[in-house]
């Protein structure tokens, strides 16, 4: 039997319980803050504020974009727009 088990078989309902209780309030807490950052990064670019942010050539974003390096977004017509946090994630996959 393993030492989990053990302690699992030891621990009273009420003890149970709030083991639960502050498991799932940590975890809780932790999407809160992980969604807060993501929504705060979350700003939408214009394909030249995108290329500006990179330090490239608006034709290189668009040799990126093509290639599935960075993925865009459209509304209408041939305009594109990013995500700064997947521009972000994407620049860190890069440095892997």
């Amino acid at each position: 039997m393993s030492m989990k088990t053990i302690q699992f078989l030891q621990t009273s309902p009420e003890q149970l319980a709030d083991l639960i209780s502050i498991g799932v309030k940590t975890e809780l807490q932790q999407l809160k803050e992980e969604l807060l950052n993501k929504n705060a990064n979350d700003e939408i670019l214009t394909r030249e504020q995108t290329a500006e942010l990179l330090s490239i050539d608006p034709s290189t974003l668009w040799s990126w974009t093509n290639k599935g390096k960075i993925k865009a977004y459209g509304i209408s017509g041939s305009r594109r727009y990013y995500k700064r946090s997947e521009i972000m994630q994407a620049l860190k996959q890069l440095k892997k």
